[in-house]
């Protein structure tokens, strides 16, 4: 049995009292729900595609809308991970922007008179800054088109804006709105579910790729948590990961879920991996677990590969993990542990972020339980909530 499956059979009394009722869980159940995911998708693409058609999406690139991938937090990191796929796909500008930023700057991010596609990702729908950016875009620039996509039915994104023409509301299924602190299978159902959407012309092509990470995944789950629960019972008290285009987004998020869950006991970093020489690589030491998610691309990875070798002929750190999309020559001059999933599974870096980012989740579990922490709700001073709280939006 592995750590997560004997975390997931403990009683439930034991759950309740460790804190451990939801995160396992909802990390457990990612790859089954994403065929979910796939399904809502396609059952409610007639409605996507008249609304994308209504954006300007039916017209040349060049003519079309600029597309912002919005959210805060997590949920702009869903946003980072699926840019490259939304540019390639779409031809178009696409550009992943944190609500955050949109409510203190978005004169400066805006440009006047261009049409603009706005796609904001939220688990819960609440979010302070993202209901704002909404009502005052359309309030101030009633021709943007905004499509939301939550997991929270009765959240404000989506039950405030009912009624109006240039807002189009999506609900992922109850099963992934965690009810833990941390987003783990919302964060991978939004991003599987913007995966479908830059895929809305050809949906078919993509079919087989979800079926490929649903495979990937469950594949990783078990072989990824036994060697978080391991690395778990060493002494590290820092992180730092790394990842190279959309995978930097998988590195800035896993770093998150890693901060989060111990409530900052193991610092964490990301980086990209030619970035991390700029200065970041001075911050490792032998009580830095590193981890980094290598490219399938051949030219990229030969960049990664380098990275890896400097680090371990340096001595920097005790221990390199490899998280690939295939399986990948083991060689210690890489790194100390290999996690991929079982072969012949190929997953294409655009598409990954789903799947590797379960390494991340299940680095921040077993390291929260280390810190003697619930991670249902691992921050005991209440610095962080599920929800933001206490944010005064200002005119």
């Amino acid at each position: 049995m592995n750590a997560l499956a004997e975390l997931l059979s403990l009683p439930e009394s034991e759950k309740t009292s460790r804190g451990l009722v939801h995160t396992p869980a909802e990390i457990a159940q990612q790859p089954d729900t994403w065929e979910s995911t796939f399904s809502l998708f396609t059952k409610r693409l007639p409605d996507i595609s008249e609304f994308l058609a209504l954006a300007g999406l039916n017209v040349s690139p060049h003519a079309g809308p600029t597309v912002l991938l919005i959210g805060a937090g997590t949920s702009d990191y869903i946003g980072q991970s699926l840019a490259y796929l939304f540019r390639k796909v779409w031809q178009c500008d696409v550009i992943a922007v944190p609500s955050t930023d949109l409510l203190t700057h978005v004169e400066e991010i805006i440009v006047p008179d261009r049409k603009y596609l706005w796609i904001s990702f939220s688990r819960s729908g609440d979010s302070p800054e993202g209901v704002a950016v909404i009502e005052n875009a359309c309030q101030r620039r009633p021709d943007i088109h905004h499509l939301v996509i939550s997991c929270n039915a009765n959240g404000r994104m989506i039950k405030a804006n009912v009624g109006r023409p240039q807002v189009f509301g999506i609900c992922l299924d109850d099963a992934v709105n965690d009810r833990s602190l941390a987003m783990t299978s919302s964060f991978s159902n939004m991003v599987v579910f913007g995966q479908c959407l830059a895929h809305w012309r050809d949906v078919e092509k993509y079919e087989p790729i979800l079926h490929r990470l649903v495979q990937s995944g469950r594949s990783l789950l078990p072989i990824a948590a036994d060697c978080a629960a391991a690395r778990a019972t060493e002494p590290y008290t820092k992180a730092c990961f790394v990842g190279s285009g959309p995978l930097k987004a998988v590195a800035k998020e896993s770093a998150l879920k890693v901060l989060e869950l111990t409530a900052g006991r193991v610092l964490t970093m990301s980086e990209s991996a030619l970035g991390l020489r700029h200065g970041p690589m001075a911050a490792l030491d032998h009580a830095t677990l590193f981890v980094c998610f290598l490219s399938g691309d051949k030219r990229v990875q030969e960049y990664e590969r380098n990275l890896l070798e400097e680090i371990g002929s340096k001595r920097l750190v005790t221990t390199r993990i490899v998280v690939a999309g295939s399986e990948v020559p083991r060689t210690n001059s890489l790194a100390e542990h290999h996690l991929a999933p079982a072969a012949p599974v190929v997953v294409a870096d655009d598409y990954r972020p789903a799947v590797d980012v379960i390494v991340g989740q299940l680095l921040g579990l077993f390291f929260s339980l280390r810190c003697n922490l619930r991670p249902d709700c691992p921050s005991p001073n209440g610095a962080i909530s599920r929800v933001v709280q206490n944010v005064s939006i200002h005119s």
